[in-house]
């Protein structure tokens, strides 16, 4: 498959908008640790709308279905359709790829693993799911797609995307849930420079972190928060939220995390477990 190309409205920025760990139900009323994640989605989505900020196209990070169900895909579709640019997605530990890939086909719902983004960039996307299981791992075909994407656009910086996070975040209960074959990846990323971004979800909650020269970043989850650097599971008091990433010709970039203000979205903290 050839890569699209996304041209930049914006000058020679690129302007990415993620969002991440919808948790979606077909059920309207379907809640997770407490939080209905239609009514938190929608709050984020209204939120967004509301800066009013300019973006090329919207990255979706993986788990956006709780339930599996084709409806709560629907809900997904129904709720980013305001926007007429591009989402592309990938799919997390807890989606179920018949139905997300029946779903969210259309003019504007791709799945692709490899875009154009401008003259100056290009972005990865990936599967890390392992079917039935939390923790993620890059099958040998992913990596070996992702070297020769790598090496194909060796003028171009490029952003890397997958579901699971590729090195410890700090919470022991979830740094169990990584990549378990991150090894293979950062190998292969080390040979590739130009390799400057990578940006998860899984973990719900906001990381920037640097790792062998690349930066590394996860997105707030738009249902639940995880609390940081926590030995066992516990959940997060702050809103949901996203990311805004600006990609820049000479490989720098710029990113801020939002949240939903004005109301708070309190969540079961009383569960002992995801």
């Amino acid at each position: 498959m050839q890569p699209c190309q996304i041209d930049n409205a914006h000058g020679d920025c690129i302007r990415l908008l993620q969002i991440t760990d919808t948790h979606l139900f077909a059920d309207e009323q379907g809640s997770l640790l407490g939080i209905n994640t239609l009514q938190s989605y929608h709050a984020v989505l209204e939120a967004i709308s509301a800066t009013s900020k300019p973006f090329d196209a919207i990255i979706a990070t993986g788990d956006l279905s709780q339930d599996h169900s084709a409806l709560s895909y629907r809900r997904f579709v129904d709720g980013i359709q305001r926007w007429k640019q591009p989402c592309f997605w990938l799919p997390g530990n807890h989606d179920f790829q018949p139905e997300m890939r029946a779903v969210l086909h259309s003019n504007t719902l791709m799945a692709r693993s490899q875009v154009l983004l401008g003259d100056h960039w290009q972005m990865i996307l990936l599967d890390s799911q392992v079917a039935g299981v939390p923790h993620g791992e890059l099958s040998h075909d992913q990596l070996k797609r992702l070297d020769a994407d790598l090496s194909a656009y060796p003028e171009r910086h490029a952003l890397v995307l997958l579901h699971h996070h590729p090195l410890e975040a700090g919470s022991t209960w979830l740094d169990q849930h990584k990549l378990v074959n991150r090894e293979a990846f950062w190998q292969i990323m080390a040979r590739h420079p130009q390799a400057k971004v990578v940006v998860c979800g899984h973990i719900h909650q906001a990381l920037d972190i640097r790792h062998q020269g690349a930066r590394v970043m996860a997105a707030p989850s738009t249902c639940i928060q995880f609390m940081p650097d926590s030995h066992d599971f516990a959940l997060d008091n702050q809103n949901p939220g996203w990311r805004w990433l600006t990609l820049y010709p000479d490989g720098h970039i710029d990113t801020q995390v939002e949240r939903v203000t004005g109301r708070y979205f309190r969540p079961d903290f009383d569960s002992s477990g995801y």
